[in-house]
């Protein structure tokens, strides 16, 4: 049972507009202030709904903090990325793991199941602050993409699939100059370049239809949302719907966007498109589909700090108010998933919020509370 906390002194963005006071109590937010056991002064700081992130790398990264080093230790890298998430304002966490690459890159296939192991260690030892979910990002050129994503299946923890197909010469990588660049891959002669790209097409063409129709099947057996990623042209979108996909990730084109939204998908964008400008492989600038009322949902994807950053530019970039900014970290991707239990600061609602100082313009995260709990 938690102690009820009234935090007072602050500017609260609330589904009902700005307050200056609000409580928790036993985990959730309550309008009930008469038995509060003890103050928090905000300090005129900001208090807003915890960020829920659907998308991001991060965990990867300690598992490989550098190109050639892996690191040994689940359990620590977990929780450092567990720590990273809470500092940027994160209390609901979808990790991002990559099952079926093609080429191996990064050793992600043997990366997927370590990440598996650790979330799930740490879980059960109660390492984690923020919650932490699953998203399978399913490469479809993958060889034993349906094998490897079995052991899961029965996971509560398991709440969004992705179908990604990074095969180049399409969508993300229509450019093969960014692929190259992107891949280090300059240095490899015309022939290797080649050999690369034929072998990475004939496993799409031996895999790609098989591994759909299982991953179709799965999320409708289990009522898991699917999602597209980098959508390219209207077609993509209009196959992808005919798929079951309710999510539009990162779609590379105004065309692809415009279509996301006739067919109601919500589009996701990543943060770090907003806080650079643009983005980083050439593709439609998230700044560009804000304005045009395109944009429902931020991740971070690599950078965890640029998801409140990105919220508390948008206002500025796009003349929409903060708190509407704000509900593409908070509600806008709850909703997606069905987590109806958070995502703003309303009666009823889990008590998950993050205190927020502006500095410079720049948003800084001073305090975290996840279910009532303080966890930074």
């Amino acid at each position: 049972m938690n102690n009820t906390l009234y935090l007072t002194n602050g500017r609260i963005l609330t589904s009902q507009g700005e307050i200056d006071s609000l409580v928790f109590g036993d985990g959730l937010v309550t309008d009930d202030c008469v038995a509060a056991d003890c103050e928090y002064d905000l300090e005129g700081d900001y208090l807003i709904p915890g960020l829920i992130e659907l998308h991001t790398d991060n965990l990867e990264k300690h598992f490989v903090p550098r190109a050639g080093v892996s690191w040994p230790a689940g359990i620590s890298s977990i929780a450092a990325h567990d720590v990273h998430m809470i500092a940027s304002g994160v209390t609901t966490v979808f990790d991002a793991v990559t099952v079926g690459e093609p080429a191996n890159r990064r050793n992600r296939n043997e990366l997927f199941t370590a990440s598996l192991n650790a979330i799930a260690g740490a879980a059960e030892q109660d390492l984690l602050r923020a919650e932490h979910f699953l998203h399978l990002r399913c490469e479809l050129a993958g060889d034993d993409l349906v094998e490897l994503i079995s052991p899961c299946m029965a996971s509560e923890r398991l709440r969004l699939l992705s179908i990604m197909d990074h095969t180049p010469g399409q969508r993300q990588w229509r450019d093969l100059d960014k692929y190259k660049t992107y891949h280090s891959l300059h240095g490899a002669t015309k022939e290797e370049f080649e050999e690369r790209l034929n072998m990475l097409r004939a496993k799409q063409e031996k895999n790609a239809d098989k591994n759909l129709i299982a991953l179709m099947d799965i999320c409708r057996e289990r009522s898991l949302p699917l999602a597209s990623h980098d959508d390219t042209t209207a077609d993509h979108v209009r196959e992808n719907v005919a798929h079951g996909v309710s999510l539009s990730e990162f779609p590379t084109t105004m065309e692809a966007a415009q279509e996301a939204r006739r067919h109601g998908l919500a589009i996701i964008m990543g943060a770090p498109n907003i806080v650079r400008g643009g983005s980083h492989s050439g593709n439609v600038s998230a700044i560009e589909l804000a304005r045009n009322g395109l944009l429902d949902i931020l991740s971070s994807d690599y950078m965890p700090a640029s998801l409140l950053h990105a919220a508390f530019l948008l206002p500025e970039l796009t003349g929409i108010t903060l708190s509407r900014a704000l509900e593409t970290v908070t509600v806008h991707p709850a909703k997606a998933v069905g987590l109806d239990d958070r995502g703003e600061l309303a009666p009823g609602k889990r008590a998950d919020a993050v205190q927020v100082k502006l500095v410079d313009d720049i948003p800084v995260v001073r305090a975290v509370w996840r279910s009532g709990r303080r966890v930074l």
